[in-house]
């Protein structure tokens, strides 16, 4: 077996011992059901001793046998779908391979991971194929006996069916479902062989809470957009630790809206612990998102240095802006994947965990959502109105420039505010925060302007004679890129500044 990634999409069945086969060719689109093969397989499944991974419906196992014996893990993405990664057999049986050990750490973060349960297999495939020879599906007829190696310690003996698609549609699973459905035979309750073998050690999984109710209590606005940040943050650490496009982004604005909404509604939580997390958080989104900064400055640069006439262009500048890149990706790189590994990160996940499963929430927090949320909520709108106010639009010096930074914050504190409200204030909070979205993007292109001018001028004064022409004429170029995002945010906010929320 090579290593590899795929898109498992199955169905499992529950099936008594000696239950008859159903017949397989009746189904749509099947033509044929190649002879049946017999694999014995032993798999050997990993977690920590609290079950981490069994507690996302995540399945780590070492299996032998058969035609893909290996390491496998399986995230799930959907009900019946899950992200399978395959790694061969290493020397050491016992040592999850350290690609699978990242993907999952943001789980197990620094415990150890364990084996908790022995599978034994008996299975035999029957393959089903397309008039046109397409391989659709395996249908696998198994016998399992499951040991676990926690304490106390079970057995269980079951079988069960499972249709994996190959190359087929999903309408094929829909199909089984009917036909198994004649005989009495119904998909799992369960989502793996993990799951039944464990039995009554196996975690139950986690509700989703419902959206906040506008007749509720306010602190639900705020636990559930912080809960679904820290899924999103979740989710895109494995992809930042497999250096996945945008990862490192979508990690990063996790972290931001996550530290913004603390900010936004700390009268209702205890200010000493979300003044920690908030600490923790911009200590995350800044070293993780050093890598980011580079990917937009890079590409900015290299955008507007393809823009110019070749005549205009002297000296290797485009080879020197890619050498200066790669070693501060590098470096950025490296310090964000140091964060990720870091005991400093998991107290921070394990904070954010607590917070959620025991919020220490005060009197404020039980007030009726929609009139305290609109309150917190309009405060950053004012502030922003406030800081707007102070601008000087004639100007254009450094003071300045810091200054429209920090109303590109407040507009960004007001857009991931007016999100968190959207679920009690509907459509004027989703139009509020599209409105704050506008401003800070203007003003983002205001600020990647205003850093990339630095840059060019600490390129500029290392540079020999003739590339720094170039250098001068791409600094001029993005101050005049400047002018026109500071020109357009005005505009912007005199004819259509963010409104407020009304709920009187």
């Amino acid at each position: 077996m090579t290593d590899s990634e795929k898109l498992e999409v199955e169905r499992k069945y529950d099936v008594g011992e000696g239950d008859e086969l159903p017949v397989l060719e009746s189904l749509p689109g099947v033509d044929r059901v190649e002879a049946p093969e017999d694999e014995s397989l032993d798999a050997v499944y990993f977690d920590t001793a609290g079950l981490a991974l069994a507690s996302r419906g995540i399945t780590l196992r070492r299996r032998t046998g058969g035609h893909d014996d290996g390491w496998h893990l399986k995230l799930p993405v959907a009900v019946g779908e899950r992200q399978e990664f395959t790694v061969r057999l290493g020397k050491n049986p016992e040592s999850v391979p350290r690609r699978l050990r990242r993907l999952v750490q943001v789980h197990t973060r620094d415990q150890d991971v364990i084996p908790v349960a022995k599978l034994k297999t008996r299975r035999t495939i029957r393959r089903l194929v397309a008039v046109d020879g397409t391989a659709l599906a395996d249908f696998s007829d198994d016998r399992v006996d499951s040991r676990t190696l926690l304490e106390p310690k079970e057995q269980a003996t079951w079988r069960e069916w499972e249709v994996e698609l190959i190359d087929g549609s999903e309408r094929l699973l829909k199909d089984a479902d009917a036909l198994f459905a004649e005989t009495g035979h119904h998909p799992s309750a369960l989502p793996s062989k993990l799951a039944r073998g464990l039995g009554r050690q196996y975690p139950a999984r986690e509700e989703p809470a419902p959206p906040p109710d506008p007749t509720g209590p306010a602190s639900a606005v705020l636990l559930s957009y912080l809960k679904q940040q820290v899924e999103a943050l979740k989710k895109h650490d494995p992809g930042v630790r497999e250096n996945a496009a945008d990862a490192v982004h979508q990690l990063r604005v996790a972290a931001r809206r996550m530290r913004s909404v603390l900010a936004t509604f700390r009268k209702l939580a205890d200010p000493d612990v979300t003044g920690s997390l908030r600490s923790e958080l911009q200590w995350l989104a800044g070293t993780v998102g050093e890598a980011r900064d580079n990917e937009v400055m890079r590409a900015r640069l290299l955008d507007l240095i393809g823009a110019e006439p070749p005549e205009l262009l002297l000296g290797p500048v485009a080879k020197n802006v890619e050498e200066h890149f790669d070693t501060a990706a590098r470096r950025a790189r490296a310090k964000g994947l140091a964060a990720l590994k870091s005991a400093r990160y998991f107290r921070l996940l394990d904070s954010l965990d607590a917070f959620l499963a025991d919020p220490p929430l005060t009197e404020k927090a039980g007030k009726d959502a929609i009139p305290t949320v609109g309150r917190l909520v309009s405060k950053q709108r004012k502030r922003l109105k406030k800081e707007v106010r102070a601008l000087d639009a004639e100007s254009s010096s450094p003071a300045e420039d810091a200054a429209l930074h920090e109303v590109r914050k407040s507009a960004k504190r007001l857009r991931y505010a007016a999100e968190a409200a959207a679920p009690v204030f509907g459509k004027q909070a989703a139009a509020l925060a599209r409105a704050a979205e506008e401003i800070q993007e203007i003003l983002g292109d205001h600020h990647d302007s205003a850093v990339t001018r630095n840059l060019l001028r600490e390129l500029a004064a290392s540079a020999p004679g003739t590339d720094a022409f170039t250098y001068g004429r791409l600094h001029a170029l993005e101050q005049q890129a400047g002018e026109d995002s500071r020109g357009k945010f005005f505009r912007t906010w005199s004819s259509s500044p963010p409104g407020p929320l009304r709920w009187e």
